[in-house]
């Protein structure tokens, strides 16, 4: 069952939370340098929890329920790590920290959408699974 739909979407929700925040910073502070998910340790912990949970996801297909609450579980931590995101921007005062926001601040929106893609394929899974043990 590694070969399904979800595991796809799951595989790139953990490359979208595991590999691309190394590359893409989360924004340029007002001297103009990077600033990366590593330097915070907040941020840091909720990127490396969410990976994890699609990481453990990914090979937990065999528990498809199991799968799915692990998904849900996913998508509340990018939601959160994106409200850090949104008060982090709107809370400053002018231009005093922050002077552009980069790619990484839209990695969680990414993986969100992932993710329900993923919990829609797990759906249908199930669903099938369903009607063919009422054909037994």
């Amino acid at each position: 069952m590694i070969q399904r739909i979800q595991t796809v979407y799951l595989f790139l929700a953990f490359i979208c939370m595991g590999v691309l925040p190394f590359v893409f910073p989360l924004w340029k502070d007002a001297a103009g340098k990077d600033f990366y998910f590593m330097m915070n340790t907040a941020y840091a912990t909720l990127f490396g929890l969410s990976m994890t949970l699609s990481l453990v996801s990914i090979f937990g297909y065999k528990k498809r329920q199991n799968q799915f609450v692990m998904n849900r579980l996913n998508m509340i931590l990018n939601v959160i790590l994106l409200g850090l995101f949104v008060y982090r921007s709107l809370n400053l005062s002018g231009e005093t920290q922050v002077s552009e926001k980069g790619i990484g601040m839209f990695l969680p929106i990414v993986s969100i959408v992932l993710l329900v893609l993923a919990n829609k394929a797990i759906k249908k899974d199930e669903d099938l699974v369903k009607s063919v043990d009422r054909l037994r």
